[in-house]
């Protein structure tokens, strides 16, 4: 179902698009992310899996996965990874590269440009302190550029590159902020609320080609333009965590499947 809140989405997506299940019978699936190869990647969270979709085809791409999250590639095809207690790529040989360690929940992830990661860390009940994004340099440092979320979660870039996007699980909001030369983060807004009474919180995020900003939230995936305005919402038939772009759908994961509906935007490309 497409919920249409302003005409302008119909310009995005037909609202009598077909919602269309893909895949099914995983735990939690998260981190959809689409190679330039063809085919889906996309974790299942509690069997600590990786799992691969090509052409209707399921498969596993990489056990003991770490209980990762987030994925999405590098410049070079090289995929990146949120998993317990750190950020890691795997090379084309198939080696675990280790670029962030010592941190106890990392989330989600988006590569920029310029060759750096910024990465959530969400605390839970079971790890205290505050939850931060992080910056890895393209040095390899690791550094706080923000703290302002209570649960900061699904992390995205704008379209120009100069705007990084923070979904708030905790204040049930999008924080937006300007990005500095050096890479550093300007002081934010908040972009967009995410209230209803239906289940769910803002968790994963993308952006398209013309700004407009894509959350999975309570109910479905929330879109928005690059004001701030609601204009509807993509409705599967369990609640999403995560989505991303690809083949010209946009994929959702959601509890335990796998969605994907045609779309007429096109996702902002980092890798």
């Amino acid at each position: 179902m497409i919920d249409i809140k302003d005409p302008a989405l119909e310009k995005l997506i037909s609202p009598s698009a077909p919602i269309e299940k893909i895949a099914s019978g995983f735990q939690f699936t998260e981190g959809p992310v689409f190679s330039r190869i063809g085919y889906l990647l996309f974790s299942d969270i509690p069997p600590k899996r990786i799992v691969k979709w090509e052409k209707g085809k399921v498969s596993v791409f990489r056990e003991n996965s770490g209980g990762a999250n987030g994925l999405t590639f590098d410049h070079q095809g090289r995929l990146l990874a949120c998993e317990q207690g750190r950020v890691t790529r795997t090379e084309k040989d198939g080696k675990i590269t280790v670029l962030a360690e010592g941190y106890s929940n990392p989330n989600d992830l988006v590569y920029a440009i310029d060759g750096s990661i910024y990465f959530s860390e969400l605390r839970g009940r079971n790890n205290p302190g505050p939850s931060a994004v992080h910056q890895i340099t393209r040095k390899g440092q690791v550094r706080v550029v923000s703290s302002d979320c209570e649960r900061p979660n699904g992390v995205a870039l704008g379209p120009n590159q100069q705007k990084l996007y923070i979904a708030d699980s905790g204040q049930k909001n999008v924080r937006v902020y300007d990005i500095a030369p050096d890479g550093a983060l300007g002081k934010g807004r908040i972009f967009s609320e995410l209230r209803s009474d239906e289940p769910g919180v803002p968790d994963g995020l993308k952006t398209d080609e013309e700004g407009n900003v894509w959350v999975t939230g309570p109910g479905g995936v929330w879109v928005f333009n690059s004001a701030g305005k609601h204009l509807g919402t993509i409705k599967p038939p369990e609640i999403p965590s995560n989505c991303g772009w690809g083949d010209g759908f946009l994929y959702i994961t959601a509890r335990t499947s796998v969605y994907r509906v045609r779309t007429g935007a096109h996702g902002t490309r980092t890798f």
